[in-house]
């Protein structure tokens, strides 16, 4: 589970791409990532993300696309990554600021709570571990590579320094 570190880093879909790329670095393949932003300013409007987004029927037909184009379009980056993140898992995404026809579109699973998205997902892998970066991108997240699981995220400020008051974030089995 993610944020994009809350207002101003999550006003739209665009920005939350970021605290989606902090989660797939520790996310098991075939696995969820739950991001939590308020998309205030929608997908947005401005720039090309949203039309880049709608040329394509899903996000492995985008990557196909941007393979094949001979130039790079504006935008075109945030789209590869949100396509190269899905492609290793599912992206449940609850904005406020936006419709789950938006989320649709955008070719996210619209999440209406987080408690019972969290609940489901339990639900579909009991052996499941939970990974909460509440700071998103402003963390790294660190997995355990003999078991290819999360082991914690460590908030950093602007000059890359740990908050120490923030500490880790611990992930694991969540309590009962």
């Amino acid at each position: 589970m993610t944020t994009n570190s809350g207002y101003p880093l999550d006003q739209n879909l665009y920005q939350a791409v970021k605290g989606m790329s902090a989660a797939a670095q520790v996310v098991k393949g075939g696995g969820t990532i739950l991001c939590a932003a308020e998309c205030s300013d929608g997908i947005p409007d401005h720039g090309r993300y949203a039309e880049l987004l709608g040329r394509g029927g899903s996000p492995e037909e985008l990557l196909q696309q941007i393979e094949a184009r001979p130039v790079t379009e504006p935008d075109q980056w945030q789209v590869q990554v949100q396509a190269m993140i899905q492609r290793r898992a599912r992206v449940l995404v609850k904005a406020g600021g936006l419709t789950a026809e938006q989320l649709a579109a955008a070719h996210f699973e619209p999440a209406q709570d987080l408690d019972e998205a969290i609940a489901e997902c339990l639900a579909a892998q009991p052996d499941g571990r939970v990974c909460v970066l509440p700071e998103g991108p402003q963390t790294i997240p660190k997995a355990d590579k003999r078991k290819g699981l999360p082991v914690s995220g460590e908030a950093l400020d602007s000059r890359g320094r740990g908050l120490r008051r923030r500490g880790f974030f611990r992930c694991g089995q969540p309590r009962s």
